[in-house]
């Protein structure tokens, strides 16, 4: 027989860094989840991803049990990551923060994927481009379309 779902969660953690300080432990403990049991299946599973922001939905079920889907890394942050900035532009439209190319918004593109709605690359890198956009990045290069 099939567990009952009692709700879903969605969290960001560094991966292989979460512990049971706050906004995780109050997160989980007010949904009577196993906070050091998550902690350490979280860790464990996010080792290749250390201290990179990760996305997690958390499943968690009437018997205090639960799974997690860990996510691909929001575009923002991996783009500050490309652009080797510390943080996207208050005003986008006039300040400027940082540049990528085309290829590292295809790198980043294929990155995320699995979790975009979308069926092509070339739709997936202009979703990329209209967050750098909004953040104050440029993209130079010969644009791909």
């Amino acid at each position: 027989m099939a567990k009952d779902i009692a709700g879903y969660l969605k969290l960001q953690a560094k991966g292989g860094q979460a512990n049971p300080a706050p906004p995780i432990g109050p997160a989980l403990g007010s949904k009577g989840i196993n906070i050091m049991e998550f902690c350490k299946q979280f860790n464990a599973r996010t080792q290749d991803k250390m201290g990179q922001v990760v996305p997690v939905l958390i499943t968690y079920y009437t018997d205090k049990s639960f799974e997690f889907v860990i996510k691909t890394p929001p575009t923002a942050v991996l783009l500050i990551e490309s652009s080797k900035v510390k943080k996207g532009s208050d005003q986008p439209n006039r300040n400027k923060v940082g540049s990528v190319t085309w290829d590292q918004v295809k790198a980043i593109a294929e990155t995320k994927m699995p979790d975009l709605n979308c069926f092509t690359i070339e739709s997936a890198m202009k979703m990329v481009a209209g967050t750098a956009a909004n953040m104050g990045i440029t993209i130079t290069g010969a644009s791909p379309f």
